[in-house]
């Protein structure tokens, strides 16, 4: 079976051989099209039960651990569970898998670039394994970035096995990724939009169908599995008013300015660790500072899913309530407070939990930190204008302009954010809020577009099927 002709070739004479840079020389034969499609699904259907399994491990053993929490006054656990975890995560990379697998997209673009096309049959488990010592003893951090490394893997040990040629290998790992992606948060056209912005996928009609096919089943699997829930709920019953839009537009520059301060954080605290050479000092220095940051604010905890439903459920207090600076909470003066700490903090929780040794995923974080920012945009100009702004709707459309600003991939995150939360009534808020804060961030950095990915995208430039 050869799917080479899948992709684009350039005519005879032309010396250029990467992926990217190929034209088509004749169209397909169908059947090569159907099973090329097939692989895709099967893809999808094993990285969307890896997503699954991956979630479930980690409640599991959050839920194990949780005997060990202090419900009432300071929570002194939170001093030292979650250094156990990135300890735990740091031996297991070094001394069991010996490879250090934290930042799995960063590590998947690199390995793309340099055309790594067969994954290690490792990563088919180990960031599992690694992402559920990091998140389940209180990493600040999301699973995505190892479920996507994981769906790669998964897609190139496919490849391999079928015997396929390197350029469908590349295909199917980048359908595995946005696969692991669309299951890990449920959301199919998300995941594969973080293929095509993130990763810079070579577009083709039939690699188009194959994306979407691998994504769909996978989104599809992991909701199957867990029950046929989303894990954020919403039971929005406001709408949008069109005289809102001038406050939305104003949350954007917000949020793009708070992407910039938090992306500039992400990238110094990961050149300090990286810069520490023993990694047992490493591990603890990271691990102090993500045990600190959650002694202090304990909503700071985990992927933060559960803080985003109370908050977007209209329970803006409750997520705060253990924190050790809390003496009774008000809304008009506490709240803000909290929350303005919460978000100067998130950043440097987040890069303690996967800079430092630990395995885990920078997307979720920003939704977190994108929702704690609208809702202290809300109630800061309700407290100050009394204007009557929703703090539950603006936290919801926050959560896309951070990520939009922060992972720079602004249609994953508008998509990503309507699809998990099932809040596409709010479509055209969260278009609003998230092209100014993307925006925003490409004024201010003054990168191009997409510069995040340029030497990726140097090894595979786009070519668009007519």
């Amino acid at each position: 079976m050869n799917f080479s002709s899948l992709f684009y070739k350039r005519p005879s004479g032309d010396d250029a051989r990467t992926v990217g840079e190929q034209r088509l020389r004749f169209m397909p034969k169908a059947s090569d099209k159907i099973r090329l499609v097939v692989l895709a699904v099967i893809v999808g259907i094993l990285a969307g039960a890896g997503a699954a399994l991956l979630k479930w491990l980690i409640g599991k053993v959050s839920m194990f651990l949780h005997p060990l929490w202090i419900s009432d006054g300071p929570d002194w656990t939170l001093l030292w569970l979650p250094v156990v975890g990135i300890l735990l995560a740091g031996i297991y990379q070094r001394y069991i898998i010996r490879d250090r697998i934290s930042h799995g997209v960063d590590k998947l673009v690199n390995d793309l670039a340099e055309k790594k096309y067969l994954l290690s049959s490792k990563l088919l488990y180990s960031p599992t394994i690694a992402s559920t010592f990091t998140l389940a003893f209180g990493g600040s951090a999301g699973s995505e970035g190892p479920i996507a490394y994981t769906g790669a893997a998964i897609g190139s040990n496919i490849g391999r096995i079928c015997g396929v040629p390197a350029e469908t290998i590349y295909l199917l790992i980048a359908c595995g990724a946005g696969a692991g992606i669309a299951g890990i948060f449920k959301a199919p056209v998300g995941g594969a939009l973080f293929t095509i912005e993130v990763l810079g996928m070579a577009l083709t009609t039939v690699s188009v169908i194959a994306l979407f096919a691998s994504s769909i089943s996978a989104a599809m699997t992991a909701y199957v599995l867990s029950g046929c829930t989303l894990d954020i709920t919403w039971n929005h019953n406001i709408s949008f008013e069109p005289s809102m839009l001038l406050w939305a537009l104003i949350l954007g520059v917000f949020c793009g300015l708070y992407s910039v301060y938090y992306s500039l954080v992400m990238k110094k605290m990961r050149k300090v660790y990286e810069s520490i050479r023993s990694p047992w000092i490493e591990n603890l220095a990271s691990g102090a500072v993500l045990a600190l940051t959650l002694f202090m604010f304990p909503s700071l905890y985990g992927e933060g899913y559960d803080v985003i439903k109370d908050i977007i459920n209209t329970d803006w207090v409750a997520p705060f309530d253990a924190s050790v600076f809390n003496g009774g909470i008000s809304i008009y003066l506490t709240l803000p407070m909290i929350l303005g700490a919460v978000l100067i903090l998130k950043c440097f929780a987040c890069s303690a939990s996967n800079s430092g040794g630990g395995v885990a995923g920078d997307f979720a974080p920003t939704l977190f930190a994108g929702c704690i920012a609208g809702l202290f945009f809300a109630v800061l100009m309700n407290n100050l204008l009394g204007i009557g702004l929703a703090p539950q709707v603006f936290a919801y459309i926050g959560m896309a302009g951070v990520m939009a600003g922060v992972i720079r991939a602004p249609l994953m995150a508008l998509f990503l954010t309507a699809e998990m939360c099932n809040g596409f009534d709010y479509f055209l808020p969260l278009t609003v809020v998230t092209m100014i804060s993307y925006g925003i961030v490409m004024l201010v950095t003054r990168r191009k577009f997409y510069e995040v990915h340029i030497h990726f995208a140097h090894h595979h430039n786009k070519s668009v099927s007519a």
